[in-house]
């Protein structure tokens, strides 16, 4: 227990140094927010977890802080500090995952967030002990009904899109880290199955709607709207991109082991871009 608040703690600090170097210095924002675009083309992976630290501004920042102290003991007590730290960054790349996955056309989507870690611990403490108190504005409430309201401002910070917060990221986040808690331990669902049903089959409808009609919610995805997918040039850019990286490698593997050591692939690989004029 002593060794989770110690490891929330250094999350927290951590939040607020990053996120206010982001707040006063655009280039180190850009350079470390999560972007479709810098993840998928440059293969820029460590943003799926640096964009974690950064937030948009001090509300933002704090509110996911107190929601992270608020969640994060009771998560530490019932799976240990690994456990904790396990559901923290699991749920933080897998919120991003989502993400990079529903906007994998729109290159220019970015976002920035604690929030897909913090509803994993979140939903994780919800799955363990539903029934635990959380104060919200001085009144207290039953965990899941918090986890509720958390659900449905998520979905209308995707319907007004008006901040770069990584709003799909949170149901990511969140379903991650009610799976791992439930695998981790296991009773819990024997337990508590009426309330992580009610959470999780609409929490997954919800996403399988982002993902194949996002036009059929009864929200208004403004970034759906006004953002076109990729166009034909910036796909072929992408290919090019990958080519190149793949003919780098063999290139590489031919002056240390020589052309004998190349596959049948790779061979087609190197003799089709030489044929392309490189």
């Amino acid at each position: 227990m002593a060794i989770t608040g110690i490891l929330v703690l250094l999350l927290i600090v951590a939040n607020f140094i990053i996120s206010y170097k982001g707040f006063t210095n655009d280039q180190f924002f850009d350079g470390y927010k999560f972007e479709v675009e810098k993840v998928l083309l440059y293969k820029d992976y460590k943003r799926l977890i640096t964009g974690g630290f950064l937030h948009v501004g001090w509300m933002h920042l704090i509110f996911n802080m107190w929601s992270l102290y608020a969640f994060s003991g009771v998560v530490g007590a019932a799976l240990d500090w690994y456990g904790f730290l396990l559901v923290y960054f699991a749920s933080l790349v897998g919120g991003h995952l989502l993400s990079l996955f529903i906007h994998r056309h729109h290159g220019d989507y970015s976002a920035v967030g604690a929030s897909g870690a913090i509803c994993g611990v979140m939903f994780a403490s919800v799955a363990l002990f539903p029934g635990m108190s959380i104060g919200l504005f001085f009144i207290s409430l039953p965990s899941w009904i918090y986890a509720i309201l958390f659900v449905g401002f998520t979905i209308y910070g995707i319907r007004s899109k008006k901040n770069n917060v990584g709003y799909e990221a949170h149901l990511g986040g969140a379903l991650i880290g009610m799976l791992l808690a439930i695998v981790m331990r296991p009773s819990a669902f024997l337990e508590n199955y009426v309330v992580i049903l009610i959470i999780l089959v609409p929490s997954v409808l919800f996403i399988y709607l982002i993902v194949t009609r996002p036009e059929t919610l009864l929200v208004d995805n403004l970034f759906f709207k006004t953002h076109e997918d990729m166009t034909i040039d910036h796909k072929y850019n992408i290919h090019r991109f990958d080519q190149q990286q793949e003919v780098d490698r063999i290139l590489d593997k031919i002056s240390k082991r020589g052309m004998g050591s190349l596959t049948k692939k790779e061979r087609s690989t190197l003799e089709e871009y030489s044929k392309r004029g490189g």
